[in-house]
């Protein structure tokens, strides 16, 4: 069991430590600056991130007067500009350089990567490079480059603290344990929407009930993914990568109520559960304050409230991206890739009506078996074979 970070986090509990949200406008963003508002001196907002929502970046930016500022594009740079109150004059970063940079800052302690699709790739990377700590939320990054990222971490020292709820709940459970000790890791899956649907029943499905997640407030692109079950599947990879589990020792089962993240069966047939209320603001914490806990202001579980926790095993006929993934990781490297830039291509098509529900599995599985194996050894492959895979399921849903 070998951890993707190094633990020698010398953050003592009275430091206030400098912080850069990549995707500050995001669920995820939006939910670290509530715990971070609840903690106000142990934290320095560096830099915020936030896209194309201009109005939303100016108010936190207007709130907490970071000293960097990163849009998407250089006419989005003006609009924020203008949005700013008078006297306040911060950095303006814009594009893919832009967010390189913020992700590097050299007095940032900590790098909160909270954006949604390979746009994360590179900034993520950066702040690997730069031996940052990178509260990691961007689960692409790792999909598409845990090789690369595994050996930058190496050199750098760089640490990187699992945001999703599962694997922040595994992280916990794990600590303290030797591989030795360790059967088998299972990450839990609300199941979304659909978890007790079967495959011709999924069909004609529309957006807004895929979007209608039961249990947690995500971003269309991660609801989508949860009601496919595809997020499960990405996370299998990350789970694999970050804390280097062979796939077969990784399993998924589905629990609707979201109330336990992950668990840990060791070889003497013991488990242990990590278990919390369906708020993201609770992993966002223990990434914050890590080594240290944070209260994050939420209501505490109430065991005694809970009326029942069910488990079942996935359907793999009605969710087969599960399997794609699994698949995917096991046919090589460059697999993965395809499977991520397909899928992303394939929910947009969905949100915007052009594909049917059940066609998200469908195309993906159809780049992944157009694929032939090549090198993905610097970002550059990786971003290549990135747009290609993207032009190619672009033309087949043409």
């Amino acid at each position: 069991m070998q951890y993707i970070s190094s633990l020698n986090l010398q953050y003592r509990p009275d430091q206030t430590r400098s912080l850069v949200i990549m995707g500050s406008t995001g669920s995820i963003g939006t939910s670290a600056l509530k715990v971070i508002q609840g903690h106000p001196d142990k934290f320095h907002i560096l830099g915020l991130a936030g896209a194309r929502n201009v109005r939303l970046l100016a108010q936190q930016a207007n709130h907490y007067r970071p000293d960097y500022l990163a849009v998407l594009d250089r006419e989005l740079a003006g609009e924020l500009q203008n949005s700013l109150a008078p006297g306040y004059t911060p950095h303006i970063l814009a594009g893919s350089e832009g967010y390189v940079q913020m992700a590097s800052l050299q007095t940032a302690d900590m790098v909160l990567s909270a954006m949604v699709g390979a746009a994360g790739l590179l900034p993520t990377l950066e702040a690997v490079q730069h031996g940052k700590t990178i509260l990691l939320a961007n689960k692409e990054s790792l999909v598409l480059a845990g090789h690369l990222i595994r050996t930058s971490c190496e050199r750098s020292k760089a640490v990187i603290l699992p945001v999703d709820s599962e694997h922040n709940a595994l992280f916990q459970a794990l600590q303290g344990h030797v591989t030795g000790e360790l059967d088998s890791v299972i990450i839990t899956a609300s199941g979304g929407p659909f978890w007790d649907c079967k495959a011709s029943g999924l069909e004609n499905m529309k957006p807004e009930q895929a979007l209608a997640h039961p249990n947690w407030s995500m971003g269309a692109k991660i609801s989508i993914d949860s009601a496919t079950m595809m997020n499960k599947g990405l996370e299998l990879i990350e789970a694999h990568h970050l804390f280097g589990i062979p796939m077969d020792k990784i399993r998924v089962l589905v629990h609707p109520q979201s109330l336990v993240h992950a668990l840990v069966q060791f070889c003497d047939g013991s488990i242990l559960a990590h278990m919390g209320i369906p708020d993201m603001q609770m992993p966002i914490a223990h990434c914050l304050g890590y080594p240290h806990r944070l209260d994050p202001g939420l209501k505490p579980l109430d065991l005694a409230a809970c009326a029942e926790l069910g488990f079942y095993r996935p359907d793999h006929k009605s969710f087969p991206c599960l399997d794609l993934a699994v698949d995917a990781i096991r046919r090589g490297p460059s697999y993965p890739v395809v499977l991520n830039a397909s899928n992303e291509i394939c929910v947009e098509s969905f949100l915007r009506g052009k594909i049917g529900f059940m066609d998200i599995p469908r195309l993906n599985s159809r780049a992944l078996e157009e694929h032939s194996p090549v090198a993905v050894d610097s970002p550059a492959e990786i971003l290549n074979l990135d747009y290609q895979t993207r032009q190619r399921v672009h033309e087949l849903i043409l």
